[in-house]
């Protein structure tokens, strides 16, 4: 049977999502053909025998895409029976139905995807009787990655002396043991997460490197759910590769809890961490239940510096209590950390997304503020109580896709976010030093980007 898996959008990343189903799908005798929507376009992907379209869809960006491509995959693979798989699937499952989406699943999606192709290879026909959310645990198996795009199409690792690198991508667990409020692992997950086998990611790793990866980002939602197993990970790297270099997302809380982990890392090629921090208030990381206050980021930030490996956080700058004084108050730590560059500028436009099934609806004080769940914005709106954060948050948004387009250095787009948001405050706007950007950093081509309308169709051309 003829199947075709799609991507709409992963952070420039060669996706495992659709590696790993793709190696479980061809073991059932079925033809795979794999289609990054970042990178291919639609009509070089289907065809009227295509039986099966899989979207998967593991964060917000790539839901909006999906939704947008549908039409088209309907017209160029008229016969084929529609599934969407990953995250936001089950949370926006009633939508894609109405959209003609017969199968949904998420969680640990792989043998849902093959029982779905069982029943519609024997007949037994188009609606889903499998589970929408699927947490058995995987015996995952090598992923197949043959028909995805080469390494080299995606982002790629941009050194602090602008060299760049082939990046290559890794999962070593899926899931996550917290339950952050915000975040949109955990309506699926429930505080779960899943070890992928060291020999399957190691092995992954290794046809990377042959295929030119001298980079590997790690993709876990954090790569110390399991300490142990991500450091069994890193030292075999680096024992068979010394000179491959890393990353990986890892908590605030666990920078600061296991130190000597921290330095393993270093030793072993890690080059930078990515850490949600979200918030530098600490009322606000109370209530987005992250685990850690500012002076815990602080005491992170100083220890990885010493360690020698550099920090990318990433932030929730605009929240239901985001006051225009709490973001200014970001901006001037961002200051006088040294951290402009370490930060990318979207960052500091981010809005806080509520989807179906958030923790954040747990929380008393918000009649008023959040609204009932649309499915046009994929999440329950919000308005803030002082208008004047939405409109910043708009500015400021519309000013950091003005900048990635005309390609500004960080620092220049911070220093007129950092005028923006004093002038909404009226107050007036304090001097920036060259010295204030702090070092330049090594990071990912690909910013980490949430789209909101109307910049979907920006990102990619099906």
């Amino acid at each position: 049977m003829k199947i075709t898996l799609i991507n709409p959008y992963e952070l420039g990343r060669q996706p495992f999502g659709l590696a790993e189903p793709a190696a479980f799908l061809k073991r059932d005798g079925h033809a795979v053909t794999c289609c990054d929507l970042s990178i291919q376009k639609l009509d070089d992907c289907l065809s009227t025998d295509t039986r099966i379209v899989a979207i998967y869809i593991a964060m917000h960006t790539a839901t909006r895409i999906a939704i947008e491509a549908l039409p088209k995959i309907k017209q160029l693979a008229p016969n084929a029976s529609l599934c969407v798989y990953g995250l936001y699937a089950p949370m926006n499952a009633d939508l894609f139905r109405s959209l003609g989406v017969m199968t949904v699943i998420g969680g640990e999606f792989e043998y849902g995807l093959c029982d779905m192709t069982r029943r519609i290879q024997s007949g037994e026909g188009e609606q889903q009787t499998e589970a929408e959310i699927r947490l058995d645990k995987i015996q995952f198996i090598a992923p197949d990655r043959d028909t995805l795009p080469a390494l080299s199409r995606y982002a790629q690792l941009i050194n602090t002396d602008g060299s760049t690198q082939t990046v290559g991508f890794s999962e070593t667990t899926r899931g996550c043991k917290y339950l952050c409020r915000h975040c949109p692992v955990v309506p699926v997950y429930q505080g779960k997460f899943y070890v992928i086998p060291a020999d399957i990611v190691l092995n992954d790793i290794r046809a990377q490197i042959k295929a030119g990866a001298t980079h590997i980002s790690f993709g876990d939602p954090d790569f110390f759910n399991g300490p142990g197993h991500a450091l069994r990970i890193v030292r075999a790297l680096h024992d068979e590769f010394p000179d491959i270099s890393y990353d990986a997302t890892i908590k605030v809380e666990h920078i600061v809890r296991y130190p000597g982990e921290i330095r393993v890392l270093a030793e072993t090629g890690c080059l930078f961490i990515l850490a949600a921090v979200e918030s530098m208030d600490d009322d606000i990381l109370r209530l987005l239940d992250k685990g850690h206050t500012r002076q815990d980021f602080i005491n992170a930030l100083a220890f990885l510096r010493e360690a020698g490996i550099s920090l990318a956080p990433t932030f929730v700058a605009f929240t239901p209590w985001t006051t225009l004084g709490i973001y200014i108050e970001l901006l001037e730590q961002i200051v006088s950390l040294g951290l402009i560059e370490s930060v990318a500028p979207v960052q500091l436009s981010i809005r806080l997304l509520i989807p179906a099934g958030s923790y954040i609806l747990q929380l008393d004080g918000l009649d008023g503020v959040v609204g009932d769940f649309n499915a046009g914005i994929l999440g329950h709106p919000w308005s803030h109580p002082d208008s004047r954060v939405d409109r910043l948050q708009q500015d400021i948004q519309t000013w950091v896709s003005r900048a990635e387009t005309e390609d500004l250095g960080r620092a220049d787009t911070f220093r007129e976010i950092w005028r923006l948001a004093h002038e909404a405050a009226g107050k007036a706007v304090p001097e920036l030093a060259v010295e204030d950007a702090g070092p330049p950093v090594p990071r990912l081509s690909e910013n980490w980007y949430c789209c909101a309308e109307p910049t979907c169709e920006q990102l990619v051309s099906f």
